[in-house]
């Protein structure tokens, strides 16, 4: 697809997608302005790549659409001095995102093979200070805890508590949460060692599988 009408698209997604609906965050909107979609998923694809709705990649995964992943990182507040944790590295789209705005980014991915088709598209763009982990996201990763916030690009039946225990008091989670069909993204303030959960909208991701989630179907 011609580097103009992409970039025509990514217009479009900016302008009627995020910011038409609510996306507020300056920080946000220029970040995914700068970062490349269409090389974070196949080349058959490249069409969509800002199309508001999530496209499917390896391993049963998907890339989600970009008011979601917008949505997901204004409610983290970003500021750029925070240690961000994500679960689910998938295509590496959302770490870049991350990358962009704090200080510090861990992401933890179960599966190996995007994992590391994560890391060689993060590493050609110039995103060589996020340490990519290939483990079980629903206990988190303590060896770089605590951790300021906690994304988490995955659906879970309840809040795994490794990820309560690993964020910071005054830290936020954002998780979607409910059945494996539906859930509601949840915005969770840590405040003392109590969780206050803000529902943010229904949404629907894939399960997050592991010792804490979903089993592996």
């Amino acid at each position: 697809m011609p580097a103009a009408a992409l970039q025509h698209d990514k217009l479009i997604m900016l302008g009627q997608h995020l910011q038409a609906r609510g996306i507020c965050d300056s920080r946000v909107i220029d970040a995914m302005a700068r970062i490349p979609r269409e090389q974070f998923i196949d080349e058959s694809l490249r069409a969509e790549a800002y199309s508001d709705r999530a496209l499917g990649i390896a391993c049963g995964q998907t890339i989600s659409q970009p008011y979601i992943v917008a949505l997901m990182t204004q409610a983290l507040a970003l500021r750029g001095n925070e240690r961000v944790l994500e679960i689910g590295t998938g295509s590496g789209y959302q770490t870049a995102i991350l990358a962009e705005l704090a200080r510090d980014v861990v992401s933890i991915e179960r599966h190996a093979a995007l994992s590391q088709q994560a890391a060689g598209r993060l590493l050609e763009l110039g995103y060589d200070r996020v340490k990519l982990v290939v483990a079980d996201g629903t206990l988190g990763w303590p060896a770089d805890a605590p951790y300021d916030r906690i994304l988490v690009a995955a659906a879970a039946a309840t809040v795994p508590q490794h990820l309560i225990d690993q964020l910071v008091s005054g830290g936020i989670l954002v998780i979607p949460v409910g059945s494996r069909d539906h859930q509601v993204l949840q915005v969770i303030h840590k405040v003392g060692n109590e969780p206050r959960i803000e529902p943010l909208t229904a949404c629907r991701f894939v399960p997050l599988v592991g010792e804490e989630g979903w089993p592996e179907e």
